[in-house]
């Protein structure tokens, strides 16, 4: 029979393993790193609406600064 603290640690694989086949089924592009900091988060009570926002917000400015780097070792 399993410990009450090994079925808890499946039990938190097993659903962590159902939320990064839903972010990948959605095309989120996180890693099980990035959405187990989000779950984290979430569960401290930020609020999933506004973290998906700075999330997209970091993107673009990330995918902005790449185009800018390009652009200036190209010319």
């Amino acid at each position: 029979m399993a410990n009450p603290a090994s079925a808890n640690m499946n039990a938190v694989r097993e659903t962590m393993d159902v939320l990064l086949e839903i972010s990948r089924l959605l095309n989120t592009g996180l890693d099980m790193e990035s959405l187990s900091i989000c779950v984290r988060l979430c569960e401290q009570g930020i609020n999933p609406e506004a973290l998906s926002s700075v999330i997209k917000e970091l993107r673009r400015a990330s995918d902005s600064l790449k185009a800018s780097e390009n652009s200036t070792s190209q010319g």
